[in-house]
């Protein structure tokens, strides 16, 4: 097999062409499939010419820079020009050798030669670089490409990339050089780039990636300027290849400068109506606080829409800052104008192939023709990335048909919006337990929701399918129903199963900013069946079957920076339902619960949560699948339904009419690194659950209290690749003697 360095590459010539006389003829040697007349058109040299030796130095490079030909000389017969080529051959195919890490799809997608192309050495010189960098862009810089050739018949080859693709190249170690302030640990938890270390196999992160080094800058600056170091600066960031290119290692080279307070807080208001007393309070930095850039990003954004929602559409809001290098202090004054007033001429959606435009566009703050505005622009994109159907989205804006006009243009990048789960798990409430999910969140592209979700385990089982219709009627109402079928087998607990099938219809809207409201109407059939002999005289009382035709709401305001694991903020819930609306029982439920979240030092959460509940039967008494039962997740250190009223006869659970919860969970990190996804806790729960209003039966006493439970324990969580795994281990230190209490905690879950 010939290599590439030595087969068909030769530079054009010109031999010996004596000067002087006119060219009466041009012929044309060694063209096979281009036609003569194709060459000839290339020169600049044709019959009746002179022969002179600039035109036909030309006439060779633009012959040699069509990368038809792999060699070109000239030389003259008599008055004849002669001119010599070697075509570069077709390539027959594309073959690669070695390649696992990439298959041949996914190299053939990276390189521009293909079978019937042309062949030329620079093509192929491309092409190596190219599989090089896609590579490296996969950590393994030690790759190597070598280019071979396989001469065929008519003037064709086979072109082969010999691959060999050598070891991930991780990062050996990461190093700072200047820093004082923070210590080497601080500093790599900021940065995404990781050391390479054994439980990092599911991550890239400790891949070596020159981009990502180069974001690691803007993480190190963005960080230091939000502690107070105004003057921060990369000096540099290197990466070093070991002698035994099994590795790298990164240095960052800092300047961290002097830490700065804000000094004195200022603001000028050029608008009228408004002043600075107005305004000041949605500004959150503070005189004497550490200089901070996030919060100063973050005032502008609130000032911008202070200020736009009362009337001015072209703000334009700028940041002043003296730096007083002696007293250390930077003083700012927030400069408030109105800017160049620009209207929106029309908004332009490109990229989505299956999202309808529409789906797009509702979720614009603003409309063509509207005033044109930075922060609703922002929140528009961020509209479209919480979508979640796309992969990405970019929003910018250009100057339109006028300089008052602009067009914004969405571009978005489509990704799959389907799920199909089958999952596998364990917890104390269900023993073993399987589930499947369905879910598709832009339905045909209209952005509707469908998902059908069913669970089977040894104590329950639940199928339900679920429609949500995000904009109904086209307005910002998201409508939607939920069909369900819930089996329980309660048997363990309280000696009943029980049969639920049912329907929810729902309504939610946005009242306020952070505040939604949801309103339903549900029809369901419950039956309490196959009670144990041995059960509870109030148990037995419950057999039959119910009908339910009731209405409620549930109102949220929610400020927590994030709904899954909240770091900050709060949240306020009431959720109301009355039943009577035809059915057989009628009954009015309430359950009011809501929750802070404090982060007090680095990745030290403390979280409190309260909730209660209250239900009252309307000229009956509250059926037993209408009450409260708690314990397990809601009352750690006590069993499902081990706190409540309870048959002390038969010791089974009956419910409560009300109850009430409160729990503190403070989060504890381990030292232990982020890839390994364990955090533990350590928390205290207490509660309550009494009141039953049932006709008492003589002989079948009922022990119910008012008395407080309290439970401390600790618990650890893994988030495995399996699914998370939950561990509590509770320890009542307060509880009643009739109690069931449960030491420890599982649940485990995964999907594949």
């Amino acid at each position: 097999m010939p290599s590439f360095s030595s087969a068909l590459a030769q530079s054009p010539q010109l031999a010996q062409v004596q000067m002087g006389g006119t060219v009466e003829e041009v012929r044309i040697e060694g063209s096979e499939r281009i036609e003569p007349e194709t060459v000839r058109s290339y020169l600049t040299v044709q019959p009746g010419d002179k022969f002179d030796a600039e035109k036909l130095d030309k006439s060779l490079k633009i012959l040699f820079a069509t990368g038809l030909f792999a060699d070109v000389t000239m030389r003259r017969d008599g008055n004849a020009l002669i001119v010599k080529v070697v075509e570069n051959p077709i390539i027959n195919r594309v073959a690669y050798e070695g390649n696992d890490r990439f298959d041949d799809k996914a190299l053939n997608d990276e390189v521009q030669l293909k079978p019937r192309t042309v062949y030329t050495r620079t093509r192929v010189q491309a092409d190596v670089k190219r599989i090089l960098d896609l590579y490296r862009r996969s950590g393994r810089f030690a790759v190597t490409v070598e280019p071979k050739i396989i001469q065929l018949p008519q003037n064709r080859v086979d072109l082969v990339f010999e691959i060999t693709e050598g070891k991930l190249t991780g990062i050996n170690s990461i190093n700072f050089i200047g820093n004082k302030a923070f210590s080497n640990d601080d500093l790599q938890h900021q940065i995404q780039t990781k050391e390479s270390r054994w439980y990092r196999f599911f991550s890239s992160d400790d891949n070596y990636d020159p981009d990502r080094v180069t974001y690691d800058r803007e993480l190190l600056r963005k960080y230091y300027l939000s502690q107070g170091y105004a003057d921060f600066r990369v000096v540099s960031a290197v990466a070093e290849l070991t002698p035994a290119r099994d590795g790298f290692i990164v240095t960052f080279t800092v300047d961290e400068g002097e830490r700065y307070h804000f000094g004195k807080i200022g603001m000028n208001v050029g608008l009228k109506d408004l002043t600075p007393a107005i305004l000041m309070p949605v500004v959150t930095t503070k005189e004497g606080d550490w200089y901070n850039a996030d919060l100063i990003e973050k005032s502008i954004d609130k000032l911008t829409d202070a200020v736009g929602d009362r009337g001015y559409a072209f703000i334009d809001v700028r940041p002043l800052i003296t730096r007083n290098r002696e007293s250390r202090t930077i003083e700012l004054t927030y400069d408030i104008a109105e800017g160049p007033r620009v209207y929106v001429e029309r908004i332009d959606v490109n990229g989505n192939v299956r999202t309808l435009d529409r789906v797009i566009r509702r979720e614009f703050q603003l409309a063509e023709g509207d005033a044109f505005n930075t922060s609703k622009v922002k929140k528009s994109e961020q509209n479209l990335k919480n979508l979640g159907f796309f992969k990405k989205v970019d929003v910018t804006n250009a100057q339109g048909s006028a300089p008052d006009k602009t067009v914004v243009t969405v571009n978005v990048e489509e990704q799959s919006t389907g799920d199909l789960s089958i999952g596998t798990g364990f917890s104390t409430t269900e023993g073993l337990l399987g589930n499947f999910g369905i879910h598709e969140r832009n339905l045909l592209g209209r952005g509707q929701d469908l998902r059908l979700n069913g669970t089977i385990s040894q104590y329950n089982n639940l199928l339900d399918l679920s429609f949500t219709e995000p904009y109904f009627m086209n307005r910002p109402l998201a409508a939607g129903f939920d069909i369900f079928r819930i089996q329980q087998n309660n048997q363990r607990l309280q000696n009943y199963d029980q049969y639920s099938l049912g329907t929810t219809f729902r309504m939610g809207f946005d009242l306020f900013e952070n505040i939604h409201d949801t309103l339903r109407y549900t029809i369901r059939q419950d039956q309490i069946t196959n009670i144990s002999s041995s059960a509870s005289q109030y148990v037995l009382q419950q057999s039959g079957t119910t009908n339910e035709s009731s209405i409620g709401q549930t109102l949220v305001f929610d400020q927590r920076d994030n709904r899954l694991e909240p770091t900050g903020g709060y949240y306020l819930q009431v959720d109301d339902t009355i039943a009577g609306l035809g059915g057989n029982i009628a009954y009015v439920k309430q359950i009011v619960s809501g929750g802070a979240y404090f982060t007090w030092a680095p990745k030290w959460t403390l979280g409190v949560v309260a909730e209660y509940g209250d239900v009252a039967g309307l000229g009956e008494g509250v059926r037993l699948s209408d009450r409260f039962f708690i314990g397990g997740d809601n009352l750690r250190g006590f069993a499902n339904a081990g706190i409540g009223p309870r048959d002390v006869t038969t010791d089974d659970s009956l419910g409560a009419n009300q109850y009430y919860t409160i729990q503190a969970t403070q989060g504890v990190p381990l030292g232990l690194p982020e890839e390994l996804g364990l955090t533990g806790r350590v928390f205290v729960d207490a509660g309550a659950a009494y009141g039953i209003d049932v006709n008492r039966i003589a002989g079948e006493p009922i022990a119910d209290s008012h008395q407080i439970r309290v439970a401390t324990g600790v618990g650890l969580s893994w988030k495995s690749p399996m699914g998370p795994i939950k561990i509590d281990l509770g320890v009542p230190v307060k509880k009643a003697p009739h109690d069931e209490t449960e030491a420890f905690r599982v649940s485990f879950g995964t999907k594949f």
